[in-house]
């Protein structure tokens, strides 16, 4: 939602040069097996593919196979203070999570995903709600570096879209919906089958009362409709009219169709690629 979709609205719509990584590196933070990891690859190379990124229109790459990245980020490194890598939020959470079997690698990631970034005098870095502290400390390393040694580095801006950008779990709004969590109900995958998604939505949690409206007071409906209109394309008071005097069970079984319709072509894609 927060940035596959955008990278494909982007190179169908707008001007300018596509670069997208598969980022095996950032993914070693957690130990992988091998054979499986490389296999990954091709996995991921073919589900950007079904989601609609054009090889003609942008070129995709194996972060591993430019040695650049882990040079640079040694460099950033070495000009970055501990104290901003110990401000990041992913950071404190997986170390308060995993104590001292936390990795330096998790520690040093940001450096990474900063090389990612810069190496390419990028301009603009379309992601997800969960990755803006990320690009702000890009830009922090950019300047200093940039201070230091002259104007070297372009400094990135952001893109999130409207709805979508933040997408929370749909059995606790309070947390972000994510493929790691211990509790498989609350998250939604690309490769989910129908009958899978059906059950998910359907049992996602909800709030107080019936009416279906986003209101601060009501983060799971306020979630559930940024869902909605991510996938469907209309904005939320359009989808909020539609289910005036309308319950809960309506609600989430429309919801759970337009997620099915929109996976639906972008699976296909997957199992024909």
């Amino acid at each position: 939602m927060g940035a596959v979709q955008q990278w494909v609205h982007m190179q169908n719509t707008e001007d300018g040069e596509y670069i997208f990584m598969l980022v095996n590196l950032h993914s070693i933070t957690v130990a992988q097996d091998p054979e499986l990891l490389r296999s990954y690859n091709y996995h991921l190379a073919a589900w950007f593919l079904a989601a609609g990124l054009n090889p003609k229109k942008t070129t995709m790459f194996v972060q591993s196979q430019n040695p650049d990245h882990p040079y640079l980020a040694w460099m950033f490194d070495c000009i970055t203070p501990m104290g901003w890598m110990e401000r990041m939020t992913q950071y404190k959470d997986k170390s308060k999570k995993q104590g001292e079997r936390t990795s330096v690698g998790l520690f040093h990631y940001p450096s990474l995903m900063a090389a990612d970034i810069l190496l390419y005098n990028t301009t603009l870095v379309p992601v997800g709600e969960d990755q803006t502290q990320h690009i702000e400390i890009t830009r922090d390393i950019a300047e200093k570096f940039n201070n230091l040694y002259g104007e070297v580095f372009a400094l990135p801006k952001i893109r999130l879209v409207n709805e979508g950008a933040r997408v929370m779990s749909l059995q606790n709004p309070t947390e972000k919906m994510s493929k790691s969590s211990v509790d498989p109900m609350g998250t939604l995958n690309v490769l989910d089958t129908a009958d899978e998604i059906q059950k998910k939505v359907m049992r996602a949690v909800t709030d107080s009362g019936t009416e279906v409206r986003a209101a601060g007071d009501k983060p799971a409906l306020k979630n559930l409709l940024a869902l909605y209109s991510a996938f469907s394309g209309k904005d939320v008071p359009t989808i909020e009219a539609e289910y005036v005097g309308k319950g809960y069970g309506d609600f989430k079984k429309g919801l759970a169709e337009v997620v099915i319709a929109s996976l639906e072509p972008i699976q296909k894609n997957i199992m024909n690629s």
